[in-house]
């Protein structure tokens, strides 16, 4: 018997278990069924993808402040993984990218500046594969990283902007590209603008989907519109 057959592939469905990620324990049960399925069958390119949106929302959102940058890095090389296995689709690329940007975003300039390029090319794949692809949420990263990088490394609040509203073409209800289009249209000077999108983000109905999402950037948009008001 090989070393994969070997390996015992927990019980439990990980899509319904991570349906209910914001208990900790779902999201940490549905992670290790996709990376026991991928350990057992290297090939396996849904277990792979999905091990690596598991491992950002633990990064992001479910995990303590001390666990979530090595919850990022394994979310990489889970969507390496999944890019090894088909470059020709568009949800390691883009998984990728989301590991990578939250590094850049919560763990400091170094982060950053290492995985700049990386996070844009895989981006610029993730729309030449598939513009539509959850949503539009290729060009909303991109209009995040237009945003957050600096212009002497590449960075535009125009082509922020510009990405933020193709994305809302896509859905034109996202709450995130709201929140993040007020950002952009905040740090330009356009605060009557930028209240308006968080307002936007604020009325959204939540997405069936992404509801765990939507109820935290709804939150953030709260606070972020108290703050541009005062």
């Amino acid at each position: 018997m090989d070393a994969a057959a070997a390996i015992q592939v927990p019980n439990g469905d990980p899509d319904a278990l991570y349906r209910d990620r914001e208990q900790l324990n779902s999201a940490q049960q549905a992670t290790e069924i996709w990376a026991a399925r991928l350990a057992a069958n290297p090939m396996d390119f849904t277990s792979a993808y999905r091990l690596a949106q598991a491992r950002y929302w633990l990064g992001t959102n479910g995990l303590p402040e001390a666990q979530r940058k090595a919850a990022l890095e394994a979310g990489i090389a889970a969507a390496r993984a999944a890019m090894a296995i088909d470059q020709g689709r568009p949800e390691g690329h883009f998984w990728l990218a989301a590991n990578m940007g939250a590094l850049a975003e919560s763990f400091g300039l170094r982060q950053g500046i290492k995985y700049r390029g990386q996070i844009r090319d895989a981006l610029e794949r993730t729309l030449a594969i598939d513009p539509a692809f959850l949503q539009g949420s290729a060009d909303r990263a991109l209009g995040r990283w237009y945003f957050k990088v600096p212009g002497l490394f590449g960075g535009s609040n125009q082509k922020s902007e510009a990405h933020l509203r193709k994305a809302l073409t896509y859905n034109p209800q996202s709450v995130i590209s709201y929140i993040f289009l007020g950002d952009t249209l905040a740090d330009m000077g356009r605060k009557d603008d930028a209240r308006r999108a968080y307002q936007a983000a604020i009325d959204a109905p939540l997405d069936p989907d992404w509801t765990p999402e939507d109820r935290r950037f709804k939150a953030q948009a709260r606070q972020l519109l108290q703050r541009l008001s005062r």
